[in-house]
């Protein structure tokens, strides 16, 4: 029909970039490229919003026409955009729903030594955590609660697995995170720095109502969080400046990794802006 829109040219199921981007979705093959996968709206704008950090985008038409913004800011910040069918972004994505964007993005860790010459005063640091959700969703509670930085250790997930990537919902471009530091060197160079770092665990011998009442949580935080099932091991609470336990008021038997990281997190977050440190308010 005269005056009628051309289709858009989708990129082959065959081609080389679409089979790239695939293997992404592999451990090896991100490690080896230094690339990996972000999905859907929110990390694609977040990615974008980093210089150099976004390199390439699958979008279907639909999705183009949705977030022409977000399409637009990816070819502005030189990433190679290419529409893709429903069948490509459904190859190349990890999720079961895909949301018509997937971008790749450079890793972006930061060197632990960075972290450290920046001074922070609050840190969570991933010691032992293995469920990649977990992980993304405790970064993107220290991201909320206004932390410096995020520190996985060498024995915890994937900082770049897909899921990990899904439940930062963003906030992984938002905050330093180092990755592969031994939990020793983590808290010994934290302690260099002049945090205090304390290990979140069921079983502390403190309790976190008593410190925020004792006026002890006001200054330079690092929280040490531990495996999902099994916690902390003993040698590594024993490297920390204490053992604090979230105060169970009800029945519940315990709470998850991310709850209590949330827990702990802004309960720094509000001493460090509270005077004296969040002392109770008492009689005089």
């Amino acid at each position: 029909m005269a005056g009628a829109s051309p289709t858009p040219e989708l990129i082959s199921p065959r081609s080389p970039r679409v089979g790239a981007a695939r293997r992404l979705g592999k451990r090896n093959f991100r490690g080896k490229e230094r690339l990996f996968l972000a999905e859907g709206p929110q990390a694609v704008r977040e990615a974008g919003a980093q210089p150099e950090t976004l390199v390439e985008l699958f979008v279907t038409v639909e999705a183009a026409e949705r977030y022409a913004d977000i399409v637009g800011a990816a070819r502005s910040g030189g990433a190679r955009v290419h529409l893709a069918s429903d069948e490509v972004i459904a190859d190349i994505s990890t999720t079961v729903t895909p949301q018509g964007l997937v971008g790749v993005c450079r890793f972006v860790d930061t060197p632990f030594a960075e972290i450290l010459k920046a001074r922070p005063r609050l840190v969570a640091v991933l010691a032992h955590v293995r469920d990649p959700g977990n992980a993304g969703t405790v970064l993107r509670c220290a991201d909320a609660a206004g932390a410096e930085a995020v520190v996985l250790t060498d024995a915890s997930v994937d900082l770049y697995n897909p899921k990990a990537v899904r439940a930062s919902v963003g906030s992984l471009f938002h905050l330093p995170v180092a990755v592969g530091v031994p939990v020793a060197e983590a808290v010994a160079g934290l302690k260099g720095a002049g945090v205090r770092v304390l290990a979140a665990d069921g079983a502390g011998d403190r309790d976190l109502d008593d410190e925020l009442d004792h006026g002890t949580m006001g200054g330079p935080t690092a929280w040490v969080f531990g495996n999902e099932a099994w916690g902390l091991p003993e040698e590594t609470r024993a490297l920390t400046d204490a053992v604090v336990r979230v105060p169970i008021h009800g029945r519940a038997e315990s709470l998850n990794l991310a709850t209590a990281a949330a827990v702990c997190l802004y309960a720094s977050a509000r001493a460090q802006r509270a005077p004296e440190g969040c002392r109770t308010v008492s009689g005089t």
